[in-house]
């Protein structure tokens, strides 16, 4: 199965998404057509860690000030179930694959796995 969810809006997502070879990839949009708690189950059985799924830059993450709290992981998947934004941006599924985010090796190990 080969699976990605991205963020229209987000132009690091747009230009992965044009890096990266999508024939065969069913593409979810999160903002429109939002992560189910069984998406995020099977993420989570891959990487897991529903921390490595959390993106900790994301604004409203300072807004509200989680930074300095103590999160669990039951903390963090259900910030990722309730907000869009939390969740760390492009996720790639390759055939039993996790590849979170948008570092360079992160992505570079996403293509030699295409």
């Amino acid at each position: 199965m080969k699976k990605v969810y991205f963020l229209q809006t987000c132009d690091t997502c747009r230009r992965i998404l044009k890096e990266v070879p999508l024939e065969g990839f069913e593409k979810q949009e999160i903002k429109s057509n939002p992560i189910t708690a069984d998406q995020l189950e099977e993420m989570y059985a891959i990487s897991q860690s529903y921390e490595a799924l959390f993106n900790k830059r994301a604004k409203l993450y300072r807004e509200m000030d989680l930074k300095n709290q103590a999160l669990t992981e039951e903390d963090y998947k259900q910030y990722l179930l309730e907000q869009y934004t939390f969740l760390k941006r492009p996720v790639f599924l390759v055939d039993g694959n996790i590849f979170i985010g948008n570092s360079k090796k992160v992505i570079e190990n996403l293509q030699n796995a295409l």
